[in-house]
């Protein structure tokens, strides 16, 4: 079966270009080249991993202290305080690049990029039993 290269990797190696804003030995942020506003950046682990199951501790400590810093800096420095961070796990979760990976997306009144969820309102009744079954998994860990 072919598969095709991962764009992130690709990036990552530096056989695409990017726009860098961010880089460290375990982590890299680039604008999104598909943005849908200034600043919308990705930031993706240099070493490939599927989605957030497979990524190794430290190097989710290290994304989300990436994550942290980059939006310290379009806070503090650029004024942008009304941030979005969005990861999409599964194709059922609607991930499209098969390499972990968050947006940070800064929003503003209006701005015609609202996310509708619609709330299933018989979710709260099971409640109970879900955290029952929830804490059975967790003891037999």
């Amino acid at each position: 079966m072919d598969q095709k290269p991962c764009v992130f990797c690709e990036i990552v190696a530096g056989r695409l270009p990017a726009w860098k804003v961010y880089e460290n030995d375990r982590i890299l942020a680039f604008f999104d080249q598909n943005a849908i506003a200034d600043y919308h950046t990705l930031i993706v682990p240099k070493r490939h991993v599927c989605d957030i199951f497979e990524i190794e501790d430290r190097d989710i400590k290290a994304l989300a202290s990436a994550i942290r810093s980059i939006c310290r800096t379009y806070k503090d420095k650029l004024g942008l305080d009304a941030l979005q961070v969005i990861s999409s796990n599964g194709a059922e979760a609607q991930q499209d690049v098969f390499h972990l990976h968050f947006h940070i997306v800064p929003r503003k009144e209006n701005d015609g990029q609202n996310i509708q969820w619609t709330p299933d309102e018989s979710v709260p009744a099971r409640f109970d039993k879900l955290l029952e079954r929830l804490q059975r998994v967790q003891q037999d860990s």
